[in-house]
């Protein structure tokens, strides 16, 4: 790596880091095989070791060594700069002292993604980064082989969501799916049963769906509010519901995704 120290904010070498609380600006940064932003040493030590490429590091002095174990051997610049400039330039103190803009990697197939796995987690339409993340988190922790993420939801590789995961969204194998019905086709295919969960009047308890326990399970989750939508639902091959009690209908997404995910671990 070479060392390169930036004392102006303005340097037109820290572009990649300007603004990053904007999300309409990160979204003009970060299209499809562009860039994607990781934060401190642990989410960029994951990042590298599952095979990306970091583009640059933006790394304060206290910082150094960190970073220097993880990209010392790479052919990558790190821009040293002081706390102001870090945070003049990112638009937030950077409190852990490591940001690295990452070349983003093609994604694979959702035939690829889910050969060889029995428990993958679908996401639908979930537009929350932070929910993303932690869903990942669940994934990780709770051993789904993979996830698949609807064409209108949140990027898992927005910083807020690789942040709230801890990393894991490098850890877990997944993909977007490009369409839902084929998808639905490819998981068919490959033996999946597909279980939505909803509040529905003919769903059937977490526990029951346990009993039944197919081979290979693919759990469908929607966003907060709005749910799955109807063409979710009617492609699942179960509508599963997890018992409540309190006068709580229901859990937050990630929190529900781990119930499920925990019941159906191997």
């Amino acid at each position: 790596m070479e060392l390169i120290s930036v004392a102006d904010a303005a340097d037109p070498r820290l572009d990649d880091y300007r603004g990053l609380t904007d999300t309409a600006l990160r979204a003009l940064r970060e299209p499809p095989d562009g860039l994607y932003i990781a934060e401190s040493t642990k989410v960029i030590a994951r990042a590298v070791a599952a095979g990306h490429r970091p583009r640059s590091v933006l790394v304060q002095e206290r910082r150094i060594d960190d970073i220097r174990g993880i990209v010392g051997a790479l052919d990558v610049p790190v821009y040293v700069v002081p706390d102001e400039v870090a945070e003049a330039v990112t638009g937030f103190a950077v409190h852990r002292g490591t940001i690295a803009s990452m070349h983003r990697p093609q994604l694979p197939t959702v035939r690829e993604v889910i050969q060889g796995a029995g428990l993958v987690l679908i996401l639908e339409n979930i537009g929350d980064h932070t929910n993303v993340g932690a869903a990942f988190r669940a994934a990780a922790g709770l051993g789904a082989d993979a996830v698949l993420v609807s064409p209108g939801g949140a990027d898992p590789l927005y910083r807020r969501s690789v942040r709230v995961s801890m990393g894991t969204v490098f850890q877990v194998p997944w993909t977007r799916m490009t369409d839902w019905a084929q998808s639905v086709t490819d998981l068919h295919s490959e033996g999946f049963d597909i279980a939505a969960l909803a509040l529905e009047d003919d769903a059937i308890t977490l526990d029951a769906y346990v009993d039944i326990h197919p081979e290979r399970v693919a759990v469908v989750m929607g966003a907060e509010g709005d749910g799955l939508s109807r063409t979710a639902i009617a492609s699942a091959d179960h509508v599963v519901t997890i018992p409540m009690s309190g006068g709580v209908d229901s859990l937050n997404v990630a929190s529900a995704a781990a119930v499920a995910l925990w019941a159906l671990r191997r």
